[in-house]
């Protein structure tokens, strides 16, 4: 698989078979993934990879945050701009109701939030979350760092054949994640990334980009 390829094959799957990732497979990738760029070669990054019974049980006590309708705990950073507008806001509401359509959650189900919460607390049915942190000290320079870390693992996954989906959902359920891996304090949960096979007979969805027009400018060609 080329580079085209896998950024175009590439897209946030919703739904995972229980088929496991071997931990060669998800080494390789790691290690390839470290030559993602980062200013002054910082490497800010710092990654979980659960799997087997610990996630399992992550999943139970996050799934149960959400079914009892937890709002979850106070986040450390906004996950969007308290007014966003248009073309913004447009973009992300057409991509959300296309995206839970598909999940069969419909935009006027009123225990769409909890269905919504308890879908994404078992990571769409992912054999691995890879959590994703970064020290406290660092800045924004340090964040766009750790999405170019994060994009270039999830085009590794795909030539790898797999497949995955970035959560910050999982911010909300930060203390149950730290709690059970063990995470230092001094660290602040970017996302997770599920990751595995996409499970077989479900319609793959595919959300619009903006016409390349509305986001890039030629200067000089």
């Amino acid at each position: 698989m080329d580079v085209y390829e896998a950024v175009d094959s590439r897209r946030a799957v919703r739904a995972f078979s229980d088929k496991p990732v071997s931990k060669e497979t998800l080494e390789r990738v790691l290690a390839a993934a470290a030559r993602a760029p980062s200013s002054g070669n910082l490497q800010p990054w710092h990654v979980y990879v659960v799997t087997g019974e610990p996630l399992a049980e992550l999943k139970r006590r996050a799934t149960a945050r959400a079914r009892a309708g937890d709002p979850g705990d106070d986040r450390e950073y906004s996950m969007y701009p308290a007014d966003l507008a248009s073309p913004y806001l447009d973009r992300f509401s057409a991509a959300a109701a296309q995206r839970y359509a598909a999940l069969g959650i419909e935009r006027d189900d009123p225990d769409r939030p909890v269905k919504i919460a308890a879908l994404n607390a078992e990571a769409f049915g992912a054999p691995v979350v890879l959590f994703c942190y970064l020290d406290r000290t660092m800045g924004p320079g340090q964040w766009a760092d750790a999405g170019m870390y994060l994009q270039t693992v999830m085009l590794l996954l795909r030539a790898e054949g797999l497949h995955s989906c970035p959560q910050v959902m999982w911010t909300l359920y930060r203390k149950t994640v730290g709690q059970m891996i063990g995470v230092d304090d001094r660290l602040v949960l970017l996302c997770g990334v599920s990751a595995g096979f996409e499970k077989e007979g479900v319609p793959p969805l595919r959300t619009g980009r903006a016409d390349m027009t509305e986001t890039v400018r030629f200067i000089g060609v």
